[in-house]
């Protein structure tokens, strides 16, 4: 390989890296507004809930009815929040596969660039 062959393949190579960052950023942004939006979702039911308690505590006519509407409460909110680790589970899963899937691509470009250089020289 002559210097020009050489300057060549660097040049592609920071070409490609480059773009493999600019991947890497929207992968970034991606999966930062999926986590953003779930946990906006966890806020707001966490706001409900403290609504539902002042409700529950003003309207209830005793103790006996307080604790009910609490226990009430707690069973609705224990499932949400199951249904909610579940959901959150399965976003990291994605999340995982995502990246996963970014660091085969950019590790197989990269030895298939490795290859082609190796061959020319």
């Amino acid at each position: 390989m002559n210097m020009k062959d050489n300057l060549s393949a660097i040049n592609e190579m920071s070409s490609k890296g480059f773009e493999r960052m600019n991947t890497l950023g929207e992968l970034n942004l991606k999966v930062w507004e999926k986590f953003a939006s779930r946990q906006m979702e966890a806020v707001t039911l966490m706001l409900e809930q403290g609504t539902r308690q002042l409700r529950v505590a003003s309207e209830a006519k005793g103790y006996n009815e307080l604790m009910k509407g609490q226990m009430e409460m707690a069973k609705e909110v224990g499932g949400r929040m199951m249904a909610e680790a579940k959901t959150n589970m399965e976003l990291a899963g994605e999340v995982r596969d995502d990246y996963r899937t970014w660091v085969q691509t950019g590790v197989s470009d990269l030895t298939a660039e490795m290859r082609k250089t190796a061959t020319a020289a």
